[in-house]
């Protein structure tokens, strides 16, 4: 672990990066508190800080301030404000600023590694917890096989989208995708070869979309793409250019079977419209690519594209 050391005595600088770098551990040194700050807005920076109450530029006790303002730009850093102030007053101030602890000049050295081991500690299990919350978040709103959007995060983007053209007068279009003989992979090549086919399926999906689109799985060989900014026209020609894609560029169960093929229902939503009707538009669709003999796209008024071989 990296600590950043802000002290502008030159004698106790020079102490404690003594100390700090004889217990085995990294240290980055800052001039000042400009410099101090500088540090530890990097993504990277240390997490664990010694700061001076009285630096150049930016007092400790200021730095510990913008480290709470701006927590979630920064980053939780743990912080131990060094100062020859003792007053009891003094202490609530340094706590009040946020700082997690304090240490009166002049100290035992075995104190300042003492303080230093219950900084490191609380860093690391705080670092566990950010991840333990970013699995669960990711958990939450993606779809265990596929690692894309499950239903839930598609549609709620989708409902985020459309509020979103409503303000801007702008449009938003969605495709519906099916996988064409679903149920025929599954019963002839096995689950896995099915559970295969939708995580590659996905990896298209996402290739083929812009950062700013959006690609979940509906609910079993359905996915949903989310296309703002688009008319009827131009999503339809990119759903079109996926679904011919597939066929270009094959894609292959394990076993070895044929090229698999998708069928595609095109909505742009329409002013007002809800997140539920223009669903019930491209599911309509999407029918209509089905019974019309499958790889295919439809738009929720008309055919688009015929099949191709």
């Amino acid at each position: 672990m990296r600590i950043l050391l802000a002290e502008d005595s030159a004698f106790y600088s020079r102490m404690i990066s003594n100390y700090v770098t004889h217990w085995g551990l990294d240290l980055v040194s800052a001039k000042d508190g400009k410099e101090a700050w500088k540090i530890l807005r990097n993504s990277d920076g240390p997490r664990l800080a010694l700061l001076d109450w009285m630096l150049p530029e930016i007092e400790g006790v200021e730095l510990c301030r913008r480290l709470r303002t701006g927590a979630e730009r920064v980053g939780y850093v743990y912080t131990i404000l060094i100062t020859s102030k003792n007053q009891q007053h003094e202490m609530l101030e340094a706590m009040d600023a946020g700082a997690d602890d304090f240490l009166s000049k002049p100290f035992d050295p075995a104190e300042l590694k003492a303080r230093i081991q219950v900084g490191k500690r609380i860093v690391e299990l705080q670092q566990k917890l950010v991840s333990v919350n970013d699995a669960l978040r990711v958990a939450a709103s993606h779809d265990p096989l596929t690692q894309i959007w499950n239903r839930g995060e598609v549609l709620a983007f989708l409902g985020r989208e459309l509020a979103r053209a409503r303000r801007g007068a702008s449009q938003v279009g969605v495709v519906m995708v099916d996988v064409d003989h679903f149920k025929k992979i599954n019963d002839e090549l096995g689950h896995h070869a099915g559970d295969l086919v939708l995580q590659e399926m996905a990896k298209r999906f996402s290739r083929s979309l812009r950062e700013y689109d959006g690609v979940g799985r509906y609910g079993g060989e359905e996915f949903l793409l989310v296309i703002p900014g688009c008319d009827l026209t131009t999503t339809t020609r990119r759903a079109n250019e996926i679904r011919t894609s597939l066929l270009i560029e094959p894609l292959v169960s394990a076993a070895g079977a044929g090229a698999v093929t998708v069928s595609m229902g095109v909505a742009v939503a329409e002013p007002e419209e809800t997140v539920e009707d223009l669903l019930r538009r491209t599911d309509e669709a999407l029918y209509r690519a089905k019974r019309g003999g499958r790889n295919r796209v439809e738009s929720s008024d008309r055919v688009l594209t015929a099949p191709q071989s």
